[in-house]
């Protein structure tokens, strides 16, 4: 019965479903965090809490361990990698469709990321608190390493598993995906950049990215079907 209605639905809107669900949630867990921040409620008093004892219970080899994957997705290394990454992609695959996606992902991810911390302007940890003191002078909410983790590493294992459409493989890229983003956002708060509040609202930059990536990549889909002379129609099930 369920299919059967979503099968009689437009094939527009089945397609754009599946991303508007994951946009949605990456939003909702977004607000959730924010409104935590803005009333000073249950996140935020567990943010200084934590970073005081990471910072107690530092040596120095995880921070050197730390600093190095903290600088790796920051904005002079991960640009380049990923500059690297894309065009090895296009020369590999003969095709600009992937690589587009995933760099237009990661400049709308930066944005947002940009936008949000210019408007909620949240001061970062006290400077004594970080492994460098002053090293960062951005605002702090949300964590711009820890959303262009999440985006790179969630549309690209999209990216992959669609070609696939396999359920273990969708767990397993589910699975490394959320171990690398804690790990990155994990970084931030153990050199005391950032508070877990903003990592978490980071992580939820990347689902709602995410979400925009497969709706459109879904519509590209619908639109070469559609155009293609001998195509059929999509069939989003």
């Amino acid at each position: 019965m369920i299919r059967d209605r979503w099968m009689r639905l437009p094939p527009l809107v089945r397609v754009i479903v599946p991303g508007a669900l994951l946009l949605g949630l990456g939003a909702w867990g977004f607000v959730a965090v924010l409104d935590e921040v803005l009333d000073n409620d249950i996140i935020e008093a567990a943010d200084q809490p934590l970073i005081e004892w990471l910072v107690d219970n530092r040596v120095a080899w995880l921070t050197t361990v730390m600093t190095a994957i903290t600088e790796t997705f920051g904005p002079v290394v991960l640009p380049i990698l990923i500059l690297i990454g894309c065009t090895f992609w296009v020369r590999r695959t003969r095709a600009w469709r992937d690589p587009l996606l995933l760099a237009g992902s990661m400049v709308m991810a930066t944005a947002t990321s940009m936008l949000v911390k210019a408007i909620v302007a949240r001061a970062r940890p006290e400077e004594g608190f970080q492994s460098v003191p002053g090293y960062e002078t951005s605002y702090s909410f949300p964590s711009g390493h820890t959303s262009g983790a999440a985006t790179l590493v969630l549309v690209t294992a999209y990216l992959l598993w669609r070609g696939r459409s396999s359920v273990r493989a969708a767990l397993w890229w589910t699975f490394g995906s959320a171990l690398l983003i804690a790990l990155v956002g994990g970084t931030r708060l153990y050199l005391g950049y950032h508070f877990l509040s903003d990592v978490l609202a980071g992580a939820c930059v990347g689902v709602m990215v995410l979400g925009l990536v497969v709706a459109a990549d879904r519509w590209l889909d619908l639109r070469r079907a559609q155009l293609g002379p001998r195509a059929e129609p999509a069939s989003y099930d």
